[in-house]
């Protein structure tokens, strides 16, 4: 499904032109005739951006995550310990499902610390090491400071199982039998000890001294047994010392189909034993995984397993590997993942949908997910994600049958699933009609996907309607802003369609919203904030493809800077100075990226680039610019303080202070010294550290830099003066920011004045900033401070409106409304925020007005929620254990 918008004025020549992203290019390149060009106008372009539907996300989201997590939480206080990482695994599902990364990985790291068993350690490890590709330089690095990660490396699986002890049994013997018997293979005679090879298994025993004809033969004639006179030597050798030394791998496998066949229990178990420590290489764990499988060879197996798995992904583009992990019975999975069979396949399925959610891997894997699921809960995913790739793999029926068994199971969201395949098969009517059943049924207040979801189903006002309460209940929904920008341009009011989408980009730097403001600004003409947007989503991605994956971004970037001046050197950094000094991130973003096309200085760039990624709320792209440093420094000082940035960023803050002391030994520099005042003021505890503190900065400021990062350090200086109540030290450092146009300098001054009993100064700096700033939803957070209750409430709706993710707000408005009374009002501000946001200080102070109100149950349920966000945070567990005590 997409959303067009053609315009009446527009020729059929100029439709043509217009659906081709390039051709406007074309044009002005001379390569398209003269009546394309005429017929080519900008409104009629913009007019065909295509908007494109909101994806179903192949996640778990249950209607109320706060009670699932609570849930969740509860059992973990009371279950088993062979539950607990199950119970984890579900918390992740859950987190992954809110778009919460970090505490996704908390929980898989807590599903790995409580496995019970050899196959869970294996698979939850694996799938950690998999979640944290790229940080391999975490590791490296710290062990360059002496600390070294034992995490994720591959375990000896043999070693982690108990082995198993020989059983000596005593054999009553009623006649004469002789000591030895000799097996004959072919030719060949391998002499034995009679006892000790029947010790072996009970079927030897009643072979070689049961009611059996062998028994009364001291010869016996193996030779249709297929084994060979070199395997029966290593038997009788077994038999006797209980040990295998120097055997060989194809010998090995020989004597293991025996032990197989003959009950031989331990000799199996050491051969499995033997076998898997051989696995050293994908293609030796590729070679031996069918055959421990066939012989039910549980070490050998989970060996070959690990291997599989620590190699992910790139394992999973081997179609042997995918063969090997598809085409077994529930008997071979158990042999080599134990009672980890679902936690397995819901690895692979992660992996797989990442990779390609099409393919014939994935469904595999899912089907896997749903014959080991042990739970509704489990199953619940399963049959979703199954119907996602059905959906998109173009199988309707089979996908309507998985969304209809989740939705029965409970999980309401996969009526998003149902409603599509609906629509897809001519059923529009039938598809709203169901969304309107679904909220109708819901006990509390609606969910912002819900009305998105039924606006695709109907048109005009209606659906403009239910977008309007989508963004609402969810603001951090990106297709309502995108379908009304593109709405506006179509009604050729341009400005109104950038006020659009520009309301979300900026909080959320979402990759589609930039596409789109990138579209809107060719059908204006303006070329150089569309080479802006595309320069910056290729910061954010650089591989990124636009136009639904068919046009490369840096096709269309080339392009589009053909027809845009050219800026020297001088002017990038000019340009820089100047929009890092506005508080515009994106706009600095798009010059650095420029400028690293030319520029010599990288490593500085990119170290730039990374500051601004993380003002912008992209840990991850950040810390691969900072990366990118490290690969680019010019200098072993400069490499040492991006690595110290890099550790201190990932909290590792001692080798981060470690690495700017090694910096500084080599060459006293502005960024040493600056880091190393940074993560001391950050993580010291000591008031005496101050001064310290206070030393490095003014050291930093005597060494050459440029003028963003010297402002940036008076300011940061600034900060310690007042910490320290040496108020005039601090004005003199943030006026002395603010002269080399340190916006931010505002924020420090009117703290100052603040200080200084001069709420009205503090009010007008802090106004000073935001009619500087571009970026300003904070500014106007910390001028709430420095105001009366009115215009601090005014102020907060605005940072609501421009970042509806910061939380102050909702606090605030919630306290006033506690404090006039208000409980259900107070409660329900809290909750608005909630639903889209998992945020531990505001289910902390909910659950403090429910238990102000005596809602104990509601209480502990948020309490409990929170701790699934921060299971360490002191005030919530206080007040979790009061509010336990109470309940009944």
């Amino acid at each position: 499904m997409r959303t067009f918008y053609p315009s009446d004025s527009c020729s059929k020549e100029s439709h043509l032109n217009s659906l081709n992203p390039q051709s406007w290019l074309q044009v002005e390149r001379g390569k398209l005739s003269s009546s394309a060009s005429s017929s080519a106008s900008p409104l009629c372009r913009e007019s065909f951006i295509k908007v494109p539907e909101p994806q179903i996300l192949p996640h778990y989201k249950p209607l109320d995550y706060v009670e699932v997590l609570a849930q969740i939480h509860e059992e973990l206080e009371s279950c088993s310990l062979e539950e607990r990482s199950s119970l984890y695994l579900l918390q992740y599902q859950v987190f992954r499902g809110l778009g919460e990364t970090k505490l996704g990985q908390r929980s898989l790291r807590s599903a790995w610390q409580e496995a019970t068993t050899v196959h869970e350690k294996v698979v939850f490890g694996s799938w950690l090491r998999y979640e944290k590709q790229g940080e391999e330089v975490i590791s490296e690095l710290l062990s360059s400071c002496g600390k070294y990660s034992e995490e994720f490396v591959p375990l000896d699986i043999a070693s982690c199982l108990p082995v198993m002890s020989p059983e000596v049994e005593s054999v009553k013997v009623k006649r004469h039998i002789s000591r030895n018997v000799v097996f004959k293979i072919g030719e060949e005679r391998v002499a034995c000890d009679r006892r000790k090879f029947a010790s072996l298994s009970a079927p030897f025993q009643a072979m070689l001294y049961g009611s059996f004809t062998e028994s009364l033969l001291d010869e016996i004639d193996m030779s249709e047994n297929h084994v060979s006179p070199s395997a029966m030597r290593v038997v009788r050798d077994f038999s006797v010392g209980d040990v295998l030394i120097g055997v060989s791998k194809n010998l090995l496998l020989e004597v293991l189909v025996f032990a197989n066949k003959f009950c031989c229990e331990r000799l199996k178990d050491a051969c499995d034993r033997e076998l898997a420590s051989l696995v050293s290489s994908m293609e030796c764990a590729i070679e031996l995984m069918d055959f421990a499988l066939e012989e039910t060879s549980p070490i050998l197996a989970a060996s070959c397993l690990q291997v599989f798995l620590y190699e992910l992904p790139e394992s999973l583009t081997d179609e042997r590997v995918v063969e090997a992990l598809t085409r077994v019975n529930r008997s071979q999975v158990s042999t080599m993942a134990g009672k980890a069979s679902f936690s397995l396949y819901s690895c692979l399925t992660e992996v797989s949908m990442r990779l390609d959610p099409r393919s014939d891997r994935t469904l595999s894997f899912l089907e896997k997910v749903i014959d080991f699921a042990e739970s509704d809960r489990q199953r619940v995913l399963g049959f979703h994600r199954l119907g996602c790739t059905r959906l998109l793999r173009k199988e309707y029926r089979e996908a309507e049958e998985a969304f209809e068994t989740a939705f029965n199971l409970g999980h309401v969201y996969s009526a998003t699933g149902l409603a599509r395949v609906g629509y897809i098969q001519g059923h529009k009517l039938w598809g709203y009609e169901k969304l309107t059943s679904v909220i109708s049924s819901v006990s509390g207040t609606p969910l912002g996907w819900m009305y998105q979801e039924r606006s695709l189903y109907c048109e005009g006002d209606k659906k403009l309607e239910d977008l309007e309460k989508a963004t609402e209940l969810d603001p951090t929904l990106t297709y309502p802003y995108m379908y009304r920008a593109v709405k506006l341009m179509s009604e050729q009011n341009a400005e109104a369609a950038l006020e659009e989408i520009n309301r979300i980009l900026g909080f959320k730097l979402a990759l589609e919203c930039l596409e789109i403001r990138f579209c809107l600004y060719l059908g204006m003409d303006d070329y150089e904030a569309a080479l802006r947007d595309i320069q910056a989503a290729l910061t954010l991605c650089p591989d990124y493809r636009m136009f639904d994956g068919k046009v490369a971004g840096r096709q269309l970037r080339t392009l589009v800077y053909e027809h845009v001046e050219s800026w020297t050197t001088a002017d990038c950094w000019m340009q820089l100075y100047e929009k890092w000094s506005n508080v515009d991130d994106i706009g600095s973003l798009s010059v650095i990226y420029q400028m690293l096309d030319a520029d010599a200085c990288k490593g500085v760039l990119y170290f730039r680039q990374s500051l601004l990624l993380l003002r912008l709320k992209c840990p991850e792209a950040a810390m691969r610019s900072l990366q990118l440093a490290r690969e680019h420094a010019s200098s072993d000082h400069e490499r040492l303080v991006y690595e110290g940035w890099i550790l201190y960023d990932t909290g590792h803050c001692e080798e981060g202070l470690q690495k700017a002391k090694e910096s500084i030994r080599i060459k006293r520099s502005f960024e040493a010294y600056f880091l190393q005042a940074y993560a001391l003021a950050e993580s010291s505890l000591d008031p005496s550290s101050s001064s310290t503190v206070v030393s490095l900065l003014e050291d930093a400021l005597k060494c050459p830099s440029d003028r963003l990062r010297k402002g940036q350090a008076l300011n940061n200086l600034g900060s310690v003066y007042v910490d320290c109540e040496k108020l005039d030290l601090a004005a003199d450092c943030y006026i002395n920011a603010l002269k080399v146009r340190h916006t931010r300098a505002h924020q420090g001054l009117a703290r100052v004045h603040f200080l200084r009993n001069d709420k009205a100064a503090a009010y007008e700096e802090m106004t000073r900033l935001i009619e500087k700033a571009q970026n300003n939803a904070s500014a106007y957070e910390k001028r709430s401070e420095y105001c009366d209750r009115e215009l601090a409430k005014s102020d907060l709706e605005m940072v609501t409106r421009l970042d509806p993710l910061r939380v102050y707000p909702y606090r605030y408005r919630a306290a006033v409304l506690m404090d006039s009374r208000k409980e259900a009002e107070a409660i329900e501000e809290l909750s608005r925020a909630i639903a889209f946001k998992a945020d531990l200080h505001l289910l902390h102070l909910r659950a403090a007005f429910h238990e102000h109100n005596g809602d104990v149950c509601s209480a502990l349920r948020d309490c409990r929620a929170a701790l699934s966000v921060d299971p360490n945070h002191q005030e919530m567990l206080e007040l979790h254990s009061r509010v336990n005590s109470h309940e009944p």
